[in-house]
């Protein structure tokens, strides 16, 4: 446990969302809060048991579109207060559960702290900020700020998940928001922001996993004293980032769904897997990209174990479907199931006992997808026009260098797009074959019979020395 001068402090980090929560309290009274939890709250509960600390508080900042929010059940199970926005009345998305409504100016006493509301729209329309007053130093001028999506390292949070019609009123408030609500804070002021590098909430985050306002002042271009209005407005509108197909469902699960408990992975035997599969469960295949393609379940999406496996599922798979996963290694399967359900993809009907060799020892049918290596896809394009090459890469990646011939279609437009896959041969290829195996297991379920990838993607190809173009 961190001490930070007699408080008690605390950041949780999920990577695969790039994703902090913070516990924060009073260590001498044992008392704390949790300020935006993730899905899988055992973590804290567990955290708060084994330092015998009180979990009197949890806090939202606002009703997050990214990940499924845990505040409502940690509060329930922690029997603490739920503290949530009270400016979301009239809104889009509108809390319909019971909680304590926060307004500006509100003090929550933890023992020796304080946390108290501010008012910060902009990334939406009832965002909330806390300041952190460490009472043993000073009760007016605090020493940190728990920003939310409204700060970010090196950026704001975006403005146009309710529509690009909100998102210049949203941008309209958040200039003042940064003009008025910052101003008289201390340069020393603490930022710890929900989000870091790699989250789509706002574009350009810092890879810092905190800052202090005086620096975001010199760097952070969108608190600079001498922009306008008009160009607040414009650059933060210029940039654009893809939006997950989850997003909007989210909003709408974090404001009015049950929450349940995340389950335990339960193993099944081929014959009760089979059933879940004839009914239409989708297989989720945890291996790596050579173990898929030398022969997975047909209609399997891959989405190789990690930290990112919530990530890519929500990019393709339906809400509320019943899934079965497959592994050849149990261990990850309960940070796996957390992973599902912290994008609201809670039904997991359990994985299959003794993975793929059950499957395959069975005799049951087999799929596969074609590991075609650089020199031979380079011989492939030559004897057959009828081979199209598929760079799923993020427009960057493909901007730094390209095969030629190939096409760019981005990983984050890939299912909406899969109708567009010319009837050819398709070969996918990214940076190092994660994502191309996922966007093979995507085309196969989607009917295409004639699929490969690039095993270690771009690495491979510049690893054997062949050239790349930039047009």
């Amino acid at each position: 446990m961190k001490s930070r001068q007699e408080m008690l402090f605390q950041r949780f980090e999920e990577k695969g969302l790039a994703h902090y929560s913070y516990l924060i309290g009073c260590e001498e009274k044992g008392q704390v809060a949790v300020i935006d939890p993730r899905r899988d709250v055992e973590i804290y509960l567990e955290y708060a048991e084994k330092n015998r600390l009180v979990i009197s508080h949890v806090f939202e900042t606002h009703i997050h579109a990214d990940y499924a929010s845990g505040a409502r059940e940690l509060a329930k199970r922690a029997r603490a207060t739920l503290c949530l926005s009270g400016y979301d009345k009239g809104e889009v998305y509108e809390v319909s559960f019971t909680h304590r409504e926060c307004f500006e100016g509100d003090v929550f006493r933890l023992g020796s702290i304080e946390l108290k509301v501010m008012h910060t729209p902009g990334h939406t329309p009832e965002h909330i900020s806390l300041l952190l007053y460490d009472l043993k130093k000073s009760s007016t001028v605090p020493t940190a700020i728990f920003s939310g999506d409204f700060l970010l390292l090196g950026t704001v949070g975006r403005l146009d998940l309710l529509g690009k019609d909100a998102a210049v009123m949203l941008a309209k408030k958040l200039y003042h928001t940064i003009q008025e609500k910052l101003k008289g804070l201390p340069d020393e002021l603490d930022i710890f922001p929900s989000h870091g590098s790699g989250s789509f909430c706002g574009f350009g985050i810092s890879d810092r996993p905190f800052s202090k306002l005086g620096f975001e002042k010199l760097s952070n271009p969108f608190l600079n004293p001498g922009l306008s209005e008009k160009g607040f407005v414009y650059q933060l509108l210029q940039r654009e980032l893809p939006t997950p197909p989850y997003y909007a469902r989210m909003k709408a699960y974090n404001s009015c769904s049950d929450r349940q408990e995340v389950p335990l992975p339960t193993a099944l035997d081929l014959t009760g897997f089979k059933k879940q599969v004839d009914a239409g469960a989708i297989v989720i295949d945890l291996r790596g990209q050579t173990a898929f393609g030398e022969g997975h379940i047909p209609h399997s999406i891959c989405i190789g174990a990690g930290v990112k496996v919530g990530f890519w599922a929500s990019w393709c798979v339906p809400y509320n479907h019943p899934l079965v996963l497959v592994t050849d290694d149990p261990t990850h399967l309960q940070e796996t199931v957390y992973s599902l359900s912290r994008v609201g993809l809670d039904r997991v009907q359990g994985f299959l006992k003794g993975g793929f060799a059950t499957w395959k020892a069975a005799g049951l049918p087999i799929s596969y997808v074609s590991q075609i290596p650089p020199e031979e896809i380079i011989s492939a394009l030559q004897a057959d026009p009828e081979i199209a090459i598929i760079d799923v890469r993020t427009d960057p990646e493909w901007n730094m260098g390209h095969i030629s011939g190939a096409r760019h279609i981005s990983c984050f437009e890939l299912p909406e797009k899969m109708e567009e896959m010319p009837p050819k041969k398709l070969v996918f290829v990214c940076a190092g074959g994660y994502r191309s195996t996922w966007a093979a297991s995507l085309a196969k379920r989607a009917g295409h019979t004639l699929v490969g990838h690039l095993p270690g993607g771009m690495h491979a190809w510049h690893g054997a020395g062949l050239s790349t173009i930039t047009s």
